[in-house]
């Protein structure tokens, strides 16, 4: 499933959000096939989806006769009735030439495969987006790793918790189209030609394996997708299928090196809620709230020993329910994982498997 996305007043913060300017007042009607022009040949649309996130902005730029399109939506019904009204309406009938798409998260690639082979269009992703979203829709239909059973267990996790974790597994590929077999690899720093223009790729990791910004310095636009979000702070979590990864700090470079690739200038094109400018001011709020995050982990830490399920209300605000319960283990084992690569915890596995974290001496 896609890692998902919490509102900032979700998180507990130690600081006002950032002041961001907001351009438009207009936004595109959900699914309508409706766009909104936010620069010459850059169209803002809006597809739906069927969870706490009401809908995902995607972007069409103009590409000679055609268009280059920038995520899909998640797979649904609903979604492929809102690109028939697109192509017919703002799309103006002419062919999407490509597809890129910023990372492998169905609500972002979901409907890629279906309009690639409708249009006879290139995919185009970073390798590890491509390849990592070619191996979780492999998993659709599969029973539970014994792996994955492990890790929730050394988290906390109670039986019933394990048995809805096993009776949910391999979701992953339902939110998608089947990807094509074949697709074109996106390269960090690489400049592509969309419509006469120069768009470079910014890579992040983090939230995803390799996630692709698009920046446009001649119309001063980041295509950011969920490397930065204005309101909402992007899932960064650990997975059972790389326990000891550290994606929080990966996660927290990634956003210093959009900031010294990317000018403060911009127009930010995000994935969720609406464009922005004020980019480096929100890259930064961003960074200092995980790092206050990081030291109140470190303080309940040194209170005493505690499981991964035991840290959520040093990270975050709302009670974490059986609907949250994977995303809030993810990001709670991403902070504590990143604080043991900075010698700043320990840890320990008890007789039943259960991780104990702890504060170092």
């Amino acid at each position: 499933m896609k890692a998902c996305e919490m509102d900032d007043a979700a998180a507990v913060a130690d600081e006002r959000r950032p002041a961001l300017v907001y351009p438009f007042e207009a936004t595109p009607e959900i699914g309508a096939g409706q766009a909104v022009e936010v620069a010459p040949g850059v169209l803002w649309l809006r597809m739906p989806l069927g969870f706490s996130l009401k809908f995902i902005n995607v972007w069409a730029l103009q590409d000679g006769a055609g268009w280059t399109v920038v995520d899909t939506g998640i797979q649904t019904r609903e979604t492929a009735d809102a690109w028939r009204a697109a192509f017919a309406g703002a799309l103006q009938g002419r062919p999407v030439t490509r597809v890129i798409c910023t990372h492998m998260h169905p609500d972002h690639v979901g409907m890629a495969g279906w309009i690639v082979r409708k249009f006879s269009a290139r995919l185009w992703m970073t390798r590890l987006e491509y390849i990592t979203c070619r191996m979780l829709a492999a998993d659709t239909g599969r029973e539970a790793p014994e792996d994955g059973v492990r890790f929730y267990r050394a988290a906390g996790w109670s039986e019933d918790a394990l048995e809805t974790y096993k009776a949910r597994f391999g979701g992953f590929g339902k939110g998608l189209y089947p990807l094509p077999d074949s697709y074109r690899r996106l390269n960090d720093g690489e400049e592509i030609n969309i419509g006469g223009r120069t768009w470079r790729v910014v890579v992040g990791c983090g939230h995803s394996p390799e996630h692709a910004c698009l920046y446009c310095p001649e119309l001063k636009l980041l295509i950011s997708g969920d490397q930065v979000l204005p309101k909402i702070s992007s899932n960064v979590s650990l997975f059972p299928t790389e326990p000891d990864a550290d994606p929080l700090t990966d996660w927290l470079r990634s956003l210093a090196k959009v900031k010294a690739e990317t000018p403060d200038d911009v127009l930010v094109l995000p994935a969720h809620n609406d464009p922005f400018r004020g980019l480096h001011a929100r890259l930064d709020h961003l960074i200092r709230g995980h790092e206050k995050s990081l030291l109140r982990l470190e303080k309940l830490l040194g209170q005493s020993p505690r499981r991964a399920v035991d840290v959520f209300g040093a990270l975050f605000a709302r009670p974490i329910g059986p609907d949250l319960l994977g995303m809030a283990t993810g990001e709670s084992l991403a902070h504590l994982n990143c604080l043991l690569g900075r010698g700043r915890a320990t840890r320990e596995t008890d007789a039943d498997g259960v991780v104990w974290w702890r504060l170092a001496a």
